[in-house]
């Protein structure tokens, strides 16, 4: 399903909507007369194909309500980390205001540096499902920079201390958001969501109706709101990929509020 991160999330909606609905009308007309066969005479398995259907609608719909609400867990996770990170960066930034210069412009200049690469450099890749993989040059700075200061008065020994716990925080907090890059679903749950999808459009196929236009409307809204579940599985699935992917909003906005208090001179 990674070709749907490619589309925009409306096209990609309609072309899983299109793909199952394609297969169960094919299915649907493939097999039409071998069911009226089957039923030998008019209608006479409707009940039983009834609660076949109702049992695999029960199982299939809590495993597939399970999945979404599990990718829309992650997605959220995801969006909290991102969110974390940013706010470690604005406190980090506000930290480093008794520090002596030039050790706090050199630092402040760092932790700028990190949150524009952050948006500039690494969304592109995660949006692609790339993990970054080079060490961040202005973190390295960082750490250096904050390691060779060494603090005369107590109030400093405390501002270096809080300092330090941020920063080891900040990458940590970094550490969570790569590694959410490649979070996804496994394989054998895709292979679960897509077979219990044909299978219960395959029961459906079972029902012998008087209008086989009701019959054909039915299985239409049934794999519209199959292929609707399963496209909002697979947006929310890759957190950071596609159009709905989490967004570097945060960062950007960290960003701003560091280059203004920069250009004012705080």
């Amino acid at each position: 399903m990674q070709w749907i991160y490619s589309l925009p999330n409306w096209l990609a909606g309609i072309v899983v909507v299109l793909i199952f609905n394609a297969l169960g009308i094919a299915g649907l007309y493939a097999t039409r007369g071998w069911v009226r066969r089957r039923h030998v005479v008019n209608h006479s398995h409707n009940d039983i194909v009834s609660y076949f259907l109702a049992a695999v609608v029960v199982f299939y719909g809590i495993t597939l309500g399970l999945l979404a609400v599990s990718s829309w867990t992650n997605y959220s996770q995801v969006e909290d980390r991102v969110d974390t990170e940013a706010e470690i960066i604005s406190s980090l930034y506000r930290d480093l205001g008794p520090y002596p210069e030039p050790v706090r412009s050199a630092l402040r200049t760092d932790l700028r540096d990190y949150a524009r690469e952050a948006v500039d450099v690494a969304w592109p890749l995660q949006r692609q499902g790339i993990v970054p993989g080079k060490s961040v040059r202005s973190l390295d700075s960082f750490q250096e920079s904050l390691s060779s200061f060494q603090p005369v008065t107590p109030a400093q020994q405390i501002t270096q201390a809080e300092v330090l716990r941020q920063f080891n925080s900040l990458v940590e907090a970094r550490r969570a958001r790569l590694n959410s890059v490649r979070s996804r679903m496994p394989r054998p749950l895709w292979i679960l969501v897509i077979s219990g999808t044909l299978i219960t459009l395959a029961v459906t196929f079972f029902f012998d109706t008087q209008s086989f236009s009701m019959h054909f409307w039915l299985t239409v809204l049934l794999a519209t709101l199959l292929a609707l579940m399963i496209f909002l599985i697979s947006v929310l699935d890759s957190p950071f990929r596609g159009r709905s992917g989490v967004s570097p909003a945060p960062f950007e906005m960290v960003s701003h509020e560091m280059a203004h208090e920069a250009a004012s001179g705080q």
